[in-house]
């Protein structure tokens, strides 16, 4: 089925049911203990179906024109928040920013020796505005406007990648593919999508070791990482570039077991995380030859999910100790220019002086109850979002959000 007989589709389905959209979109950094985990590939951009006569509209991919948006989206611009829910059951969004999903994660015994982290996902249904549980995927990306998802089936690596329509629940496609997929980004456009391979489950990890007198120790990580494809997404035609976990054929380096893919902002660069190397991140052109930095993308950091500003030109940067309970850097993408903002961990931008960030509350001394706030550069002031999070990193039922951009 093509981009067109989606659009076609979605557009009979609305009108049948005549309901309007509603508005609407491992191991990682933790605040005061700076640990550098897994960098989540949160949504960033797919746009395949349901252009909606009176929803959200979204361009066709292959129209080469600008995304014009009917005025349902303005209703998107209004800060819905909800700071007596946590995990929250209805719709937060800032500015165009939205909460597309947010999923917890807990540990399922494989073997003896083994074990998986596997995620429960809630997924925000355009229509009613709330989250509803979806156990049945390991991976998540939700493209802007929170009307379609990109997905990876239980059992990694996966040999499909779905596209799901989040109001109805329906995967409207199937890409398949010949190396086992891990995890997925989008392009900031939505026009290229990239999937991270691995030959063996990236999120399939070592049981500790129980020591006598007390404690445990954790036998190192293997990276299974094979390589990545760019999928353009009108037409579903996927090229596959071999990259070796240690970033190219017959390189050595140390990696996460899950360290994947992302594309740079303007779609002509792959990168990922290289904690061993000597900037913490790698740089790829979509054949999978390997290139430095590009000009604008040398500050990024693979471990905060924020990324760089919509107008590229600030970076979300790391966590930066104390200021007023704690703060984070937003860095200047072309000078390195450090500036203060608030938050512990930054997540998404809102616009490009605002952000959306966890933190944790001035009278809280567990850098693990924090909750989302939004943080505004050169400002004091924060918003929250969010109730708190409750428990430690690692307990049953905390949650990661996952943010779609407008």
């Amino acid at each position: 089925m093509n981009v067109d007989e989606l659009v076609r589709d979605a557009l009979r389905e609305q009108a049948a049911e005549q309901h309007p959209a509603a508005a609407g979109f491992a191991d990682r950094v933790l605040a005061v203990r700076r640990r550098r985990r897994t960098r989540r590939l949160a949504a960033a951009a797919l746009t395949t179906a349901a252009a909606v006569a009176v929803g959200i509209a979204v361009p066709l991919l292959d129209s080469g024109k600008k995304d014009v948006r009917p005025s349902d989206v303005v209703d998107q611009q209004k800060t819905k928040t909800h700071p007596d829910q946590s995990p929250p059951r209805d719709l937060i969004s800032v500015g165009g920013t939205t909460l597309a999903a947010y999923y917890s994660s807990q540990t399922v015994k494989k073997t003896e020796t083994t074990a998986v982290s596997q995620r429960t996902y809630y997924l925000l249904n355009p229509r009613t505005g709330r989250y509803e549980r979806s156990p049945k995927w390991s991976w998540v990306a939700v493209a802007p406007g929170s009307t379609t998802a990109a997905v990876l089936e239980r059992d990694l690596p996966a040999s499909r990648i779905g596209l799901l329509d989040l109001a109805s629940g329906e995967v409207k496609r199937w890409v398949q593919v010949d190396h086992g997929v891990g995890g997925l980004a989008f392009s900031r456009d939505g026009r290229t999508l990239v999937a991270t391979t691995y030959s063996e489950n990236p999120d399939l990890q070592p049981i500790p070791k129980k020591l006598k007198g007390g404690g445990e120790v954790t036998d190192g990580t293997t990276s299974h990482r094979t390589g990545f494809y760019v999928v353009d997404v009108a037409s579903g035609k996927a090229r596959w570039s071999q990259v070796d976990a240690g970033g190219g054929p017959g390189s050595v380096g140390m990696i996460n077991s899950r360290q994947d893919f992302a594309l740079t902002d303007d779609g002509g660069h792959v990168w990922a995380g290289n904690p061993s190397g000597e900037i913490g991140k790698e740089f790829w052109d979509l054949t999978g030859r390997k290139v430095s930095a590009p000009a604008g993308d040398k500050y990024l950091e693979w471990f905060v999910d924020a990324g760089k500003s919509p107008n590229g030109r600030l970076v979300a940067g790391d966590f930066a100790g104390e200021g007023w309970k704690t703060a984070s850097w937003v860095v200047d993408a072309y000078t390195g220019k450090k500036t203060k903002v608030r938050g512990q961990q930054l997540l998404a931008w809102v616009g490009d002086n605002r952000l959306i960030a966890w933190d944790i509350d001035k009278d809280v001394k567990n850098e693990f109850h924090n909750r989302l706030v939004l943080v505004t550069v050169g400002s004091n002031k924060e918003v929250p979002l969010s109730g708190f999070r409750k428990g430690n990193d690692g307990a049953a039922g905390r949650w990661e959000p996952i943010f779609a951009q407008p």
